[in-house]
């Protein structure tokens, strides 16, 4: 099995860690390593992960190849270039040939314009990754959705996958501003989603597995299972749970699914869309 997506950070790392300074993130502001994610790994079985960027710093990605060197069980480094910059090439190709370098992912999200991901200069930098081949992590809030569709026109060519189903607002049981530009994306065969980082989106301190169903049944049927991957979001997911009851309510979410295509989620699709290479 592959975790399609996790984190490390380590404070004393020269990075921009001052989002983990807001106080209802405080469970979380401490050093997250290799070492820290191992025993959740071997305690459920899964024997590779994916790190995701967290810092818009290309030393971030040098930082941690460093550590999928020591690590056999990073798989993959999903990081990131400035794709606004006309540097963006050369500094894509830095890293392009490393045998753990899978991706590039930009924290959209948090950007100040909401239309920042279909802007023509990050566009621009998108079509050099497209050149490459090398795949893009979609960060979304819903208010960002429509745009995946927007992607999915322009740049064919393009494997993107919707981080955390774009952080669907499962504390208030809410989906019909969601599933409508979900349904859109799903209709581009390049765009994949994440079964990720849904637990932080429920009430932390009270969500149960059946909250999650409705909304990884939704992008089971719109994506199949050979275009969704699990992914723990650890270690932002102990925010409201651990790393095993991220996995048991995963797992009992797609507890209809025949062996293969539970393999194909908990495996099979990661290993392709990141072109994993062991």
């Amino acid at each position: 099995m592959i975790d399609a997506h996790q984190h490390f950070w380590q404070l004393s790392q020269p990075f921009n860690y001052a989002w983990l300074d807001n106080p209802r993130l405080k469970r979380i502001r401490q050093n997250y390593l290799p070492a820290d994610l191992k025993p959740h790994l071997d305690a459920i079985g899964i024997r590779q992960s994916i790190f995701v960027q967290t810092q818009h710093n290309v030393a971030e990605n040098r930082w941690v190849l460093e550590m999928a060197e020591q690590h056999e069980f990073i798989a993959g480094v999903v990081g990131w270039v400035d794709l606004a910059s006309p540097a963006c090439e050369a500094q894509l190709l830095e890293f392009k040939d490393h045998p753990k370098f899978v991706g590039i992912r930009h924290i959209t999200h948090d950007e100040p314009d909401d239309n920042f991901i279909v802007r023509p200069d990050i566009v621009r930098g998108l079509m050099v990754l497209e050149k490459h081949r090398v795949p893009f992590d979609l960060l979304f809030y819903v208010k960002h959705l429509k745009h995946a569709a927007t992607l999915g026109r322009l740049l064919p060519e393009l494997p993107m996958v919707i981080d955390h189903l774009a952080k669907p607002l499962i504390k208030d049981r809410a989906i019909d501003d969601w599933l409508p530009h979900l349904r859109e994306a799903a209709k581009f065969p390049n765009i994949y989603c994440k079964l990720s980082g849904l637990i932080t989106e429920a009430d932390w301190s009270h969500w149960k597995a059946p909250d999650l169903q409705p909304y990884i049944h939704a992008a089971l049927e719109l994506f199949g299972p050979r275009r969704c991957m699990f992914g723990s979001d650890w270690p932002v997911c102990e925010l409201a749970g651990s790393y095993e009851q991220v996995f048991t309510a995963t797992n009992e979410a797609l507890g209809f699914l025949t062996t293969e295509d539970r393999e194909q989620i908990f495996s099979g699709t990661a290993r392709r869309f990141y072109r994993l290479k062991s």
